[in-house]
């Protein structure tokens, strides 16, 4: 099966929210969601904060039409006010790598509460 990475970039959240979003995402929540969490756990997991923006940036396996469909629809939107894809097909570890010297998502979060 072919993986498709999604570069995705969340507009700026609200702090409260991704503390929250972090927490579920510790406790095994959303991990257990089928068939999309163990992926998207994996993605949030290694998020970066891009300063430039202000917006999360993450790279997701994925197989719906539209992408993100279902994780949207049960997590991704009541954290992240708007998600844009930036490239579909991109390859996983590539997508990775182009986002790699942003810091980590969650030591920003960390670091503001």
């Amino acid at each position: 099966m072919v993986v498709y990475g999604k570069a995705v970039r969340p507009c700026p959240a609200r702090q409260p929210r991704l503390t929250e979003l972090r927490k579920r995402l510790d406790g095994g929540e959303i991990g257990a969601m089928e068939p999309f969490g163990r992926a998207m756990t994996r993605a949030l997991e290694q998020a970066r904060f891009d300063p430039e923006t202000g917006e999360a940036v993450w790279i997701e396996e994925d197989y719906c039409s539209p992408p993100l469909a279902m994780e949207r629809a049960e997590v991704l939107d009541d954290y992240f006010k708007e998600i844009t894809i930036v490239e579909k097909d991109v390859d996983e570890a590539d997508g990775w790598q182009q986002i790699d010297d942003l810091s980590r998502l969650w030591d920003q979060i960390l670091d503001e509460a």
